[in-house]
């Protein structure tokens, strides 16, 4: 009785209860107990008076309260349900309060009787249970003393053998367990139908997401019996994975602070049935899955990936639900209806032809075309096209059969749709694993060694896994092996070389796999998202119906015991009081020397059933699968036994530890995962890891913050502890700081002073601030929930590289802290957070985009500044600049820019990471030509600022005569900042031998020789492959690589500058000028029917048609710009080693170069033209603002 005695009175309903209940021990294994909670009349006087007495008392202070609800009737009775509340009209609640009259009412007192097994056969020991209360109700007495029947359970019924079914006697009649063979599912002996008319089929598909994904979930019902339920029911749905965490299906009121627990649980709260969920006060919410069973409802966290192929699945369970009439949503009236529906099944009424149903159509039954699902499931089914007339709706067995089930119907229906159901959802993690094998890592080192770095060691090749999975699959998948279950699951698959050596789940698993993978023609490591159904079901039931067909083993009858005279008498309706001498030993093994065979194979079976039950064999594997935990046995169930103060600090203390600790491995596995193979090469891990869902690490880093600052918590305002902390902190520090602010955006140093000519003060860093950070936030119209804020601003942090910062400074409120945060909360503890903090440091080693790449709708204000050159200054500069700014997710189209500040701040929709500004002037006044050095670009919230360098002239008769360019930026680093740590490069390609030899600046062309050059591309063309080598989502810029320092268009220069002859001192011969004299000699060459072959002539084509679009453009982009626009359109369309092929040989070539010329040289070009040829198997796709204006 989790909560203590309850009284009643005879008007009262006083309907025996059953519920189960589980221990769990500190080393993970089990033990089931199993309560039946009875009435019985109180006989003493005193306790009688006593009871009316505080009555007077209670009805003094509640007289005058007549519209709220009833209260108790006693301080320790319980509460009336909903359905008698609404019954009783006010005038009657008054009466209520006088209910008990000692002349006048009976007194009945609450009484449990429990029996605890090693395994959980609910439905047996329910039946012992309640055949036990019916012998002391019933009118008769039973045949033999009560304790022939106990002793007989305790000490005579064996535990079934693997595979093997058993009947044992209760007092009025057989009771039937059984057992799965080693081939079969675990047992598993709890209603799946009720579960599934308690919350629909989508609901339990949602929670069972949940808790693979290991989310917070909180049962909640008035019913100990559902908590249960649901609880087992969920946890044996995941086979063959299991749980690894805090496991509490019903939660004893004296243990509600476990509510707390920073880790993932799976917890049952017992609800009165009065108040609502509002009342509800939870420590966390942020990452809780709250399931409210009796109102049919359940509350989910943000961002829940769906489980794959998910219709489908749903399809498939509502087909095996509905051969059971069972509907596929909640059911309100499940508990009531139950007892009517019993037996019932479509299959019958579907062949009941008295009322016009034919059993070829059962779909057609009344009670489906009344369901409004049902009707919704038909057209979704019309629409994939299968037919609705196959659907299999099961015959009862029984009445087929000439053998007799040995248990009653209803019985052998549970069994048949709880097969049916588990073998559907083991079939999903069957299909969906089917090749897992291949990615396990197996470790080079011996055991010990692997296990005194467990927490260091990769066990399976997650990148490649995912590489094979259906894109549907992987926000699901990507975040689902990341979970310790999966971790503990492949540990356990490591361990076991053998099949002798598996544990049963794993060779269950193992040996459907096989099969799945002997059945498919396809390649097992080429996946498909195609849904497979169930198709060993049949055989499935049959092993069940089988054993309960043909009872394998009848254990001996009840006896009468030695008992004193006088013993084993009780009063008729009061259980009573058993003789424990007759109890307290078993039988001796003289006197059952002929009868101990099945004594011994109890013995065997409960040792083998206990290794069997923690899934280890034997004291070495024990011990190593508990060290491979990853929280350690620690967190996994905290004594609940011991509860004193010290004992709960005790338990602080290790979540404090845990949390640590689990914030250790997040940092490090996320800092390797981003700095990818560069890290391998350092030794930091395998290459295998790359490639996990960047998201899904920063949202488990959001849930882990989410329950740091959950622990411990005073008071619970919102969901978000984090986001409710940063509101506090906002709060005291407006109050603290309302001086009168100064004038602009708060946060931006403005230094009004700045002569546009001084570039080292062009573009001041943001000022650090917390709370603008928090402003940007919640200004973002479209987060609507504290979690999302609390998300958003994390992901903020570290993009900016200050979430060790912020939330230093957030946590350096000391009195704030205190304030909202128990003394053991683990923002309290001064060492771990100091360690805590400094783990989150290391982010700012790596450069994340996880804001600007997630909020890609909001708008963002940005500052852009245009440096003129120092030397040539535009303070003469007449003409009006303009500028268009393109990043990866958009552009803003053309910006005026004040000719007299050169600077500019406008507003828009988040561009991504910056790639190109195209800028230019109008040419118009006296002085129209203009050197600028570079311009640069800001991110107003991100704070990242963008560098486009730039060098050259703009104007009509300068340089190559250019009124815009193109510019490629790149980030910059912010080196102002002592206290954060270095950073590495932007995606850029690793920094070659290039670097060494180009010191020269830019100005003066740096003479390079052949082999230099010859590197140049090769770094180049490199640079690029690598680009389309890396997985979509890790690729930078292409852009950098073909028009930025070092990229192609730069290779190809430095190839056509080799050996190009200069006609006169002081004038610059462009490189365009040679192609459009190769362009002239071509057209002429083509007219002059001049006979070359086939190929020669389509190349020229080629190359003239793309020369006279790029003249023909109306833009003013200069020779240079040309040029790159050429490069960048024959990489495109994969024509550049053709059109060097052609210029080599052409005559215009001899004319313009130089003997030594790289061009002149055949090796070095037939090279040259192989290394341009391995562009020919990417997709280059061109940014809009390099081909603006082409229409090729």
């Amino acid at each position: 009785m989790p909560k203590g005695l309850s009284f009643r009175t005879q008007t009262d309903i006083r309907k025996p209860q059953f519920h189960s209940f589980i221990i769990t021990r500190e080393d993970g294994s089990r033990t089931y107990g199993f309560a039946l909670t009875f009435f019985e009349e109180v006989t003493s006087k005193q306790i009688c008076s006593a009871m009316q007495t505080l009555y007077h008392m209670h009805n003094a202070e509640q007289y005058d309260i007549l519209h709220t609800p009833p209260t108790p009737r006693s301080p320790e009775d319980t509460r009336p349900t909903p359905q008698q509340l609404h019954a009783a009209p006010s005038l009657s609640r008054l009466q209520r309060f006088n209910s008990y009259d000692i002349s006048r009412d009976t007194l009945y007192v609450s009484k449990c009787i429990c029996l605890i097994t090693p395994m959980a056969f609910a439905q047996a020991c329910r039946r012992v249970l309640e055949q036990l209360h019916q012998a002391v109700t019933s009118p008769q007495p039973p045949p033999l003393p009560l304790e022939s029947y106990v002793y007989n359970v305790l000490y005579e019924v064996p535990l079934p053998p693997v595979g093997r079914s058993l009947k044992f006697s209760g007092v009025y009649g057989p009771v039937v367990c059984q057992r799965p063979s080693t081939a079969e599912l675990p047992l598993f002996d709890f209603p799946l139908q009720e579960v599934f008319e308690l919350l629909g089929v989508e609901n339990v598909l949602q929670l069972f997401t949940c808790a693979l994904l290991e989310i917070q979930i909180l049962l909640y019902s008035q019913h100990y019996q559902r908590l249960m339920t649901v609880a087992e029911s969920i946890t044996a749905l995941m086979f063959p994975f299991q749980w690894q965490h805090v496991y509490v299906p019903i939660l004893p009121a004296s243990l509600l602070h476990f509510l707390d627990a920073p880790v993932p649980y799976l917890m049952g709260l017992h609800s009165n049935g009065q108040d609502d969920r509002t009342k509800l006060e939870l420590p966390q919410e942020a990452n809780l899955c709250f399931v409210d069973i009796d109102n049919h409802f359940i509350e989910l966290p943000e961002d829940l990936p769906q489980f794959p192929n998910k219709l489908e699945f749903i399809q498939e369970i509502s087909e095996v639900l509905l051969a059971f009439g069972i509907s596929s949503e909640a059911n309100p009236q499940c508990s009531e209806g139950q007892a009517k529906r019993r037996g019932f099944r479509s299959g019958d009424m579907a062949s009941d032809k008295r009322n016009g149903n034919l059993a070829g159509s059962p779909l057609n039954s009344y009670l489906l075309r009344e369901n409004q699902t049902i009707a919704r499931l038909q057209a979704l089914v019309k629409r994939t096209g299968v037919s609705l007339e196959k659907l299999d709706v099961k015959e009862d067995t029984s009445t087929n059969k000439d053998s007799k089930v040995q248990c009653d119907e209803e019985e052998m229906k549970m069994h048949q749709l709880n097969i049916r159901v588990r073998e559907v959802f083991a079939n999903r993690f069957t299909q969906m694993f089917s090749d897992y094998e291949v990615f396990v890592i197996q470790p080079s080192q011996d055991k010990d060694s692997w296990f005194s770095n467990r927490d260091q060691m990769q066990n399976f090749d997650k990148a490649s896994f995912l590489s094979d999975q259906p894109e549907p699959y992987l926000p699901f998948l990507s975040r689902f092996l990341e979970t310790q279950m999966f971790a503990s699951f492949i540990d356990s698959k490591i361990l076991c070389h053998d099949d002798e050596d598996k544990e049963h789940t794993l060779r269950v698993f193992d040996s459907r796999v096989d099969k799945i993978r002997m059945l498919n023609v396809r390649t097992p490591t080429l996946r498909t998202s195609m849904y497979q159904k169930c198709t060993n079901i049949d055989e499935a039931e049959k092993a069940i119906e089988m054993r309960l067909c043909k009872i394998d083993h009848t254990a001996l009858h009840p006896h009468l015991l030695d008992m004193k005279i006088g013993q084993g008498r009780y009063e008729p309706g009061f259980f009573p009081r058993l003789q424990s001498d007759v109890l307290s030993t078993g039988p001796t093994s003289n006197k059952w020397a002929k009868r101990s065979a099945p004594a011994q194979w109890r013995r065997k079976d409960r040792q083998k059933q206990h290794a069997e039950h923690l899934y280890l064999d034997n004291d070495q594997r024990e011990k190593y699968i508990q060290e491979a935990r990853n929280l350690g046995t620690t967190l996994r169930q905290p004594k609940l036994s011991n509860l004193s103060p010290s004992v709960i600090a005790q338990t602080n203390w290790k979540f404090v530890e845990g949390l640590l600790k689990e914030c250790r491995n997040k940092t490090k596995r996320m800092l390797v995962e981003k700095m990818g193979r560069e890290a391998v090469e350092l030794g930091h891990g395998e290459v295998s890891i790359t490639g996990v869902e960047e998201n899904t690490l920063i949202a488990s880093l959001c849930d882990l913050l989410e329950r740091i600052w959950s622990h411990g918590l005073q008071v619970k305002q919102g969901k978000s502890a984090l986001w409710s902390h940063l509101l506090h902190y906002q709060e005291s520090k407006e109050k603290r700081d309302a001086t009168p602010a100064g004038l602009g955006p708060p946060g931006i140093i403005h230094d009004t002073e700045r002569r546009k000519s001084d570039a080292g003060c062009a573009m001041p860093p943001l000022k650090v601030s917390l709370i603008q950070d928090m402003r940007h936030i919640q200004n973002i119209s479209e987060i609507k929930t504290d979690v999302g804020k609390a998300r958003a601003w994390v992901r903020l942090s570290m993009e900016k590289k200050l979430l060790s910062r912020h939330l230093k400074q957030l946590l350096s409120d000391h009195e704030l802290t205190k304030k909202l945060y128990k003394r053991y909360a683990f923002l309290r503890c001064d060492d771990e957070k100091e360690q805590f903090l400094y783990h989150l440091l290391s982010f700012n080693a790596v450069d994340y985009f996880c804001f600007t790449n997630v909020f890609t709708t909001i708008m963002i204000p940005y500052h852009l500044v245009i440096i003129p050159s120092k030397k040539l200054g535009g303070s003469m500069f007449t003409a009006n600049p303009w500028v268009c700014v393109s990043g990866e997710l958009a552009e803003t189209g053309v910006l005026q820019v004040p000719k007299n500040t050169l600077e500019i701040t406008f507003e828009c929709q988040n561009l991504g990471k910056l790639t190109t500004v195209q800028m230019g002037h109008d040419n118009s006044g006296l002085y129209a030509k203009w050197l600028v050095e570079c311009v640069m670009v800001r991110n107003g919230i991100t704070g990242h600022t963008y560098k486009f360098p730039c060098g050259r002239w703009l104007g009509k008769g300068v340089d190559d005569g250019s009124l815009e360019r193109i510019l490629v930026g790149e980030l910059v680093t912010n080196m102002e900042n002592e206290d954060r740590m270095c950073r590495t490069p932007p995606m850029q390609q690793s920094p070659g031998m290039m670097r060494r030899f180009v010191t020269i600046s830019p100005n003066s062309k740096p003479k390079l020789n052949t082999g230099q050059i010859q590197e140049g591309v090769g770094e180049a063309i490199n640079g690029i492959v690598k680009h389309f080598h890396k997985p979509e989502k890790e690729r930078g810029s292409l852009t950098l690589l073909l028009c930025g320092e070092y990229g192609l268009v730069w290779a190809l220069e430095q190839v056509f500058q080799h050996g190009f002859k200069s006609p006169r001192l002081f004038k610059n011969v462009f490189i365009w000028d040679f192609l459009e004299k190769a362009q002239v000699y071509f057209e002429s060459t083509e007219q002059s029917q001049i006979t070359q072959d086939e190929n020669w002539h389509m190349r020229v084509r080629h190359f003239c048609h793309f020369m006279r679009a790029i003249n023909s453009t109306t833009r003013n982009i200069g020779k240079d710009g040309k040029f790159q626009m050429l490069v960048c359109l024959g990489a495109r369309d994969h024509l550049l080693h053709h059109w060097i092929a052609l210029l080599a040989e052409c005559p215009i070539t001899a004319q313009m170069y130089e003997d030594m010329a790289l061009l002149k040289d055949h090796s070095l070009v037939n090279s040259l033209i192989r290394v341009l040829q391995t562009l020919q198997e990417f997709n280059i796709t061109l940014e809009a603002s390099l081909v603006k204006g082409i229409g090729i």
